[in-house]
């Protein structure tokens, strides 16, 4: 095999560019203005992604599972961490981590995002602390097994809507005026059930297509003020898919043999 040299790496990659600029060019004719834009937009992304270093991050659901690798990974780029999570001790060990592999610095903000006033308070203390916002993540996230027909009483379920649904729409409500002097970004951790449907999962797959809407209508009347971008992801090691879930009664526990 011949080794690859600096000239046909360099047209490689061109290669790859133009193939994937005509594929843009195609989309034009036949899909509408609004997914033309959503391609080009993760297109460019994609070449130009943001450089976050020094900027100002606020994750939600920061204590475990993707909220506590995203935090990792900004740390890791040089960003300064708002987290959010209800318990303290675990997100003060996600802080130390994500200190050490490179957040300048790290607040610490026990909250319950299905409170509203405890969204207003975590925004507020993010921007009094560090002066501004770039990006808030919104992540936390509770898991149901249990078919609907077994569900006594379905108000036990407003708790899943309440940190699944709302839990995203009342951070995104007190931080937009902040992310818009900044030109900031928000980010939605919703999930492929909100279009891949799982049975046992009524509920969860609910709120999480209720917050995949929420995001593409709010990207549409925000346009370039605030960025969005929603993370779609499929089954991913955390607590929930080692069982942590809310049951039929509306309690939260771990069940390995209710979840498979």
């Amino acid at each position: 095999l011949s080794a690859r040299t600096p000239m046909t790496m360099l047209m490689g990659r061109l290669a790859g560019v133009a193939l994937e600029l005509a594929l843009a060019a195609l989309l034009l004719l036949f899909l509408p203005p609004y997914y033309v834009y959503r391609f080009t937009a993760s297109f460019l992304g994609s070449v130009f992604p943001d450089n976050v270093s020094g900027k100002v991050v606020l994750i939600t659901g920061a204590s475990s599972g993707i909220g506590e690798h995203l935090a990792y990974e900004y740390a890791k780029r040089g960003a300064n961490l708002a987290l959010v999570a209800r318990r303290e001790a675990s997100l003060r060990e996600v802080a130390d981590n994500a200190s050490a592999l490179g957040s300048p610095s790290v607040l610490v903000l026990p909250a319950d995002v299905s409170k509203p006033d405890d969204c207003l308070k975590f925004i507020d203390d993010t921007v009094a602390y560090f002066g501004r916002l770039d990006h808030l993540v919104n992540n936390a996230s509770i898991w149901q097994v249990c078919k609907f027909e077994e569900v006594e009483d379905v108000s036990y379920f407003r708790t899943l809507m309440d940190i699944n649904f709302w839990g995203h729409v009342y951070p995104t409500r007190y931080a937009i005026p902040h992310l818009k002097k900044t030109h900031g970004r928000i980010v939605g951790v919703t999930s492929n059930s909100s279009y891949i449907f799982i049975g046992r999962n009524t509920f969860y797959n609910a709120s999480k297509a209720a917050a995949l809407n929420f995001y593409n209508t709010l990207r549409m009347e925000l346009g370039g003020d605030v960025r969005i971008t929603e993370i779609v992801p499929g089954v991913v090691e955390s607590e929930i898919t080692k069982g942590k879930m809310l049951t039929k009664e509306g309690e939260m526990k771990v069940d390995q043999d209710e979840r498979d």
